[in-house]
């Protein structure tokens, strides 16, 4: 068993190798804390399960997990991430993750959230189950924010944290001129032009610490 993962936070990835561990002695257990490294690592490397962070430095745990769909389909891809299931679940899972977890979950739900993963499974906890059940009865209504692609919602986030196009485009790896363009489109998108607003939305909707 090979179990990949990638999170920035040095105590984190601690946390969950001793945890793992302990779980399954004989894995091998690696880390990757930016961006390059992880694609690097799924892209070259079978591996029985990944553990992904949304928040990275240098990119999203979100387009990264997109790229891991094309780049190794058959690695099942766990998200644990500090962010509301509410505003983030349900775009992981429609982008082929196999389960989302906070970092507020038990280390017990952890657990069974990896089992269940590792044998073929899908897992969402109770409470996410229960927002979707009701959901299919009453549909929510959609927020602005929903229909951005997962490099739209990086950039909106990444304004919300006060970086400038300059910053975001070395972040991304991408031209000053390409995040400009995202930011255009998530700005009509959402209907508000100026940063101030759009950082107010994004933590009116949970989308930034």
């Amino acid at each position: 068993m090979r179990i990949l993962l990638v999170d920035d936070h040095e105590i984190v990835r601690r946390g969950l190798r001793q945890l793992l561990a302990e779980a399954y002695p004989d894995a091998d257990i690696r880390e990757a804390a930016r961006v390059p490294s992880a694609r690097e690592a799924l892209t070259h490397e079978a591996w029985s399960l990944a553990l992904l962070d949304i928040n990275l430095p240098d990119g999203s745990g979100l387009d990264l997990l997109a790229q891991a769909r094309q780049l190794c389909p058959q690695t099942p891809v766990l998200v644990l991430s500090a962010y509301p299931e509410s505003e983030f679940a349900v775009r992981a899972l429609k982008l082929g993750a196999a389960g989302y977890l906070t970092k507020t979950s038990l280390a017990d739900e952890l657990l069974l959230a990896v089992k269940r993963v590792l044998a073929g499974g899908k897992y969402v906890s109770a409470a996410l189950a229960e927002q979707m059940a009701t959901e299919l009865g009453h549909p929510r209504p959609e927020s602005p924010h929903d229909a951005l692609s997962p490099r739209e919602l990086e950039v909106l986030r990444q304004v919300a944290l006060g970086k400038t196009v300059r910053a975001i485009a070395a972040s991304l790896q991408l031209s000053d001129k390409t995040v400009a363009t995202y930011r255009a489109r998530l700005a009509e998108k959402i209907g508000l032009s100026s940063n101030v607003e759009l950082a107010r939305y994004a933590l009116q909707h949970g989308l930034v610490d």
